[in-house]
C-alpha cells in the first residue's frame, strides 16, 4: 500500500527547506489526477448541451430575421404594412377564383348530354373564372414581386426567404400551364362528342320508296315515258331542337377558338348523307370518261338524266344542306365559315361530279347528235344559272365556280363549232353516191328533222343565246337574220345535192324516180313546220311541182311504154287472117311479157318511201297498163288460148298485173346502199352516221 503523501512527504516545518524530488513527483501526479476529473466532468456536461447548442444553431437565422426589423428604418417599418396589405388582398382573391374553378370539375367531366343547357352554363362559369383569373393574375404576382422588392430594398425580410419568394413568383408568371390545369380543354372535347353524336344520330340516309311522282323539275310528258324508279325526296332539314343544341355547342367552341374541327366533323357526316342520298339516282353514268363511248348518242339517254338529276340535286338537296349550313354556323363566324363548309359539302357530294360529265361529254366526238346534247346541257345550266349564283357565288366556291365556267365556255365553243360546221358537211355529202335503190337519202330526212329542231321552240332561243355570247367574246355583233340565214343555207346546199346525186344514176329513169321521191318528201315533211315557214310556201309548191313534173317523166319512160307494145295494128279476124292474127298477138304478147317482166324485177328493187306517193305511183302504174291489157286479152286472147302454149303468152290476168304493180317500191330493210361520209377536217365527226344516209323508211 502506497504511503499517503502526508506521511511519506517529507516535513518542511522547522527548518524551511527545500522539498525533494519524490514529494514534487506526487504533487504534480496528484494535480494530474485532479485534471483529468474535471475534463471528464466537462466532457460529459458538452454531451448533455450538444442537442440544445443544435437547436439554437437552427434557429439563429429565424431569430436574426425576426430581429432584423428591429435593425430596419422606422420609416420602412412603418409603411411595409400598407404594401403586405395591397399585395395580400389581389392574391387572395385570386386564389379563391382557383378554388371555385376546383369545384367545377365534377359538372364539367361529367357526360353534356344529360342537361346540355346546365353543362353550358356550367362552362359559362370556369370561362368568366378563365377570364378573372387570366386579367388578375398578373396583377397579383406584380403585386407580391413589388412588395418582395420592397422589403429587399429596405432590408425589412431575410434574403434567403426573399430570393426563394422571387422565384417562386417568377415561375408562376413564365408558367405556360392553363390557369384551370386543363378541365377548359376537357370540356370542350366533350362538347364535340356531343355535337358528332348530336349530329350522326339526326343525319340518316334516307329511305327509298316507288316513284309515284317524278322529281318537281320532270316536264310531265317526259315523265310519261320514264320508267318507275326508286325515286329520293330532299332531305328533311334538321329538328328545330337539335339545331338548337348544334347552335350553342358552336357558340361556347367558337368562343374558345375551337371551330375547326366541327365543321370536319359536319362535312363528313352531312356530306356522306347527301351522297347517300343521291345513290337512289343511279347516278353512275357520271362517272363515264371519254374513251368509254364512240359517240353522243351512246350515251344520249344519260345527258337527258343528267339534267333532270342536276336540277333535282341542285333545287333539293344542295339547298337544304345550303341553308342548314346556314342555320347552324351562321352565329359562329363570319359568312366564309358556313359558306366554306357547304362549298366542301357540295364538292365531296358529288357537284364536281355532275360538272366533269358535263365536260366529258364536250370532249366527245362532234356530230349534230352532239350539238343538240351541247344545247341541252347549256340551257340546264343557264336555267339553274339563279340558283348556281346563289348557292356557288362566294370565295369559298371559287373550284366550282370555275369548273362552271370552263364548261360552260366548252359548252359554247362546241356548239358554234359544230352549227357553223353543218354546211360544209352537207356539201361533203355531195361527193357521195347516191342510193341504189332512188329512195330518200336518209341525209335528206336528218337534216329537215334537224333544222326543224334547231329552230324550235325548244332549241332556238338556247342555240341563238349561245351564237350571242360567242360573238361579244370575239368583238362581234350578232346580227338577227344571222341564224335563219345558216338555215337556208343548209338546205340550199342540200338542194344542190339532189342535183348532183340524180346524175350519179346510169339508169335515166331510176333519176327521176329519185327526184320524185325526194321533192314530195321535201314538201311532205316541211309543210307547217318551223323550217317550212322559213322557207315559204312558194317553195314548198316548186318542190311539189318538181314532184309531179318527174312522177310524169318516169311514168311516161317506164311503165308509159308498155302499152304501146300490144298494138292491134295488122290484126284481121277474118277467116282468111287468123292464123297471120294469131302469130302476131303471140309476137306482141311476147315483147309485152318481157318488157313486163324485166321491168317488173328491176323497179322490184326500187323503193317509193312515202305511203301516199307510192300508192298513186302504183295506181297511175296500173292505169295506164292493165284497161289496155284487158281490152287486149278480152279481144285478143281466144287466139292463143286455144293453143297448146297458151300460158307462154297469156302469162297474166288483168289482175295479176295490178297485184304485181300494187306491191312494187316497198322498203326493204338493209336492202339500201350505205355510204361513207368524209371528214371536212380531220377532227369533226361525219354530220350524219352511214344509217343517216339510208333511203328513208316507208311511212305506217
Amino acid at each position: 500500500m502506497d504511503p499517503s503523501p502526508s506521511s511519506s512527504a517529507p516535513s518542511t516545518s522547522g527548518g524551511g527547506g527545500m522539498a525533494s524530488p519524490v514529494e514534487k513527483l506526487l504533487a504534480a501526479r496528484c494535480s494530474l489526477k485532479s485534471g483529468m476529473e474535471r475534463s471528464r466532468t466537462l466532457a460529459a456536461a458538452l454531451d448533455r448541451a450538444s442537442p440544445r447548442l443544435e437547436e439554437i444553431f437552427h434557429r439563429l437565422p429565424s431569430l436574426e430575421s425576426a430581429v432584423r426589423p428591429i435593425r430596419a428604418q422606422r420609416e420602412a417599418l412603418v409603411a411595409v404594412g400598407g404594401h403586405i396589405d395591397r399585395a395580400v388582398g389581389p392574391a387572395a382573391a385570386v386564389l379563391k377564383v382557383f378554388d371555385a374553378v376546383h369545384g367545377l370539375e365534377p359538372s364539367l367531366l361529367s357526360d353534356p348530354r344529360q342537361d346540355l343547357s346546365g353543362y353550358l352554363a356550367v362552362l359559362g362559369r370556369l370561362e368568366e373564372a378563365r377570364r378573372f383569373l387570366a386579367e388578375n393574375c398578373g396583377l397579383a404576382i406584380q403585386w407580391l414581386e413589388d412588395i418582395v422588392d420592397y422589403l429587399e430594398d429596405n432590408s425589412v425580410a431575410d434574403g434567403r426567404y426573399l430570393s426563394a419568394l422571387k422565384a417562386s413568383l417568377s415561375f408562376l408568371r413564365d408558367s405556360n400551364s392553363p390557369l384551370d390545369g386543363g378541365l377548359l380543354d376537357a370540356a370542350l372535347q366533350r362538347l364535340e362528342g356531343e355535337f358528332r353524336l348530336l349530329l350522326t344520330e339526326n343525319t340518316v340516309p334516307l329511305p327509298m320508296a316507288p316513284q309515284t311522282a317524278t322529281p318537281p323539275s320532270t316536264p310531265p310528258k317526259a315523265a310519261a315515258n320514264e320508267t318507275q324508279k326508286p325515286q329520293v325526296i330532299a332531305p328533311s332539314p334538321l329538328p328545330v331542337p337539335i339545331v338548337q343544341k348544334l347552335v350553342a355547342i358552336l357558340e361556347r367552341l367558337s368562343a374558345n377558338g375551337r371551330v375547326e374541327h366541327c365543321i370536319k366533323i359536319y362535312i363528313d357526316v352531312r356530306g356522306s348523307n347527301v351522297r347517300e342520298s343521291l345513290k337512289a339516282l343511279d347516278l353512275d353514268y357520271l362517272e363515264i370518261s371519254t374513251s368509254e363511248f364512240n359517240d353522243v348518242q351512246s350515251i344520249e339517254g344519260h345527258i337527258t338524266q343528267w339534267g333532270k338529276h342536276m336540277e333535282f340535286a341542285l333545287k333539293h338537296l344542295f339547298e337544304a344542306e345550303y341553308k342548314l349550313c346556314s342555320d347552324v354556323f351562321e352565329r359562329s363566324g363570319p359568312p366564309e365559315v358556313w359558306m366554306g363548309c357547304f362549298a366542301q359539302i357540295a364538292s365531296q357530294a358529288g357537284m364536281l361530279a355532275f360538272l366533269k360529265f358535263g365536260r366529258t361529254v364536250t370532249e366527245s366526238k362532234k356530230d349534230p347528235i352532239k350539238l343538240l346534247k351541247l344545247l341541252d346541257i347549256f340551257a340546264t345550266l343557264n336555267k339553274l344559272r339563279l340558283d348556281f349564283n346563289r348557292l356557288f357565288g362566294g370565295k369559298p366556291c371559287a373550284e366550282i365556280q370555275n369548273v362552271t365556267r370552263d364548261l360552260i365556255k366548252r359548252v359554247i365553243e362546241g356548239a358554234c363549232e359544230i352549227f357553223w360546221e353543218l354546211l360544209v358537211q352537207v356539201e361533203l355529202q355531195r361527193q357521195m353516191p347516191p342510193p341504189l335503190d332512188g329512195g330518200v337519202p336518209k341525209l335528206v330526212s336528218f337534216i329537215t328533222d334537224y333544222c326543224n329542231k334547231l329552230l324550235g321552240e325548244e332549241y332556238k332561243p338556247v342555240l341563238t343565246q349561245i351564237l350571242v355570247i360567242h360573238r361579244s367574246w370575239r368583238q362581234e355583233k350578232f346580227q338577227e337574220g344571222l341564224f335563219t340565214e345558216a338555215i337556208l343555207n343548209i338546205i340550199k346546199a342540200l338542194e344542190q345535192n339532189f342535183e348532183t346525186w340524180s346524175k350519179g344514176y346510169e339508169d335515166l329513169t331510176l333519176s327521176y324516180l329519185f327526184m320524185m321521191n325526194t321533192h314530195w318528201h321535201f314538201y311532205k315533211h316541211l309543210k307547217g313546220t318551223k323550217l317550212g315557214e322559213l322557207l315559204g310556201d312558194m317553195w314548198l309548191k316548186e318542190h311539189e311541182q318538181y314532184k309531179d313534173y318527174h312522177a310524169t317523166v318516169y311514168l311516161r319512160e317506164t311503165w308509159g311504154k308498155l302499152p304501146a307494145l300490144l298494138s292491134r295494128e295488122g290484126l284481121i279476124l277474118f277467116s282468111g287472117g287468123r292464123a297471120t292474127a294469131r302469130d302476131l298477138v303471140k309476137k306482141r304478147l311476147k315483147a309485152f311479157n318481157e318488157a313486163f317482166d324485166d321491168m317488173y324485177r328491176k323497179q322490184s328493187n326500187w323503193v317509193i318511201s312515202e305511203n301516199d306517193l307510192r300508192e298513186k305511183i302504183c295506181q297511175l302504174a296500173v292505169q295506164a297498163i292493165v284497161p289496155v291489157y284487158r281490152s287486149y286479152m278480152q279481144t285478143y286472147g281466144p287466139l292463143v288460148e286455144q293453143d297448146a302454149s297458151s300460158n307462154k303468152y297469156a302469162k297474166y290476168t288483168a289482175q295479176s298485173l295490178e297485184n304485181m304493180i300494187g306491191s312494187l317500191f316497198q322498203h326493204k330493210p338493209g336492202r339500201s346502199a350505205s355510204m361513207k361520209a368524209r371528214h371536212s377536217n380531220g377532227k369533226l365527226n361525219n354530220v350524219v352516221t352511214n344509217s343517216h344516209y339510208h333511203s328513208a323508211p316507208t311511212a305506217v
